[in-house]
């Protein structure tokens, strides 16, 4: 009799771990199904280049001003040592110029 409860048992509990098999299952399909959706949206809000050829001329030049020490900051006339500050002033000069570059955030 005590072989056949344990037979009885082994048995119950590969069914219930079937049965959580195929939740697990059913439960990583759906993630997939939404992730798709996902790659679409992205692809839609995307519109190519940000940033035009002619404005990452401007900055490249910019850079090398400011690596050589020659860029002077717009109304102070101080030099510029800053990176991110070299950047701004190409960017700026590539708007005035009518490159195509995103406008400023206020």
């Amino acid at each position: 009799m005590a072989t056949a409860k344990k037979a009885a048992k082994k048995s119950s509990v590969k069914k219930s771990s079937t049965k959580k098999a195929t939740k697990k299952a059913s439960a990583k399909k759906t993630p997939a199904k939404k992730s798709s959706a996902k790659k679409t949206s992205a692809k839609k809000s995307s519109s190519g280049r940000k940033y035009g050829p002619a404005a990452g001329k401007q900055v490249e030049t910019e850079m090398r001003e400011m690596k050589k020490g020659t860029l002077k900051s717009g109304r102070s006339g101080k030099k510029v040592t800053s990176r991110k500050q070299a950047i701004a002033i190409g960017l700026s000069e590539a708007r005035k110029k009518g490159a195509k570059v995103p406008a400023k955030k206020s």
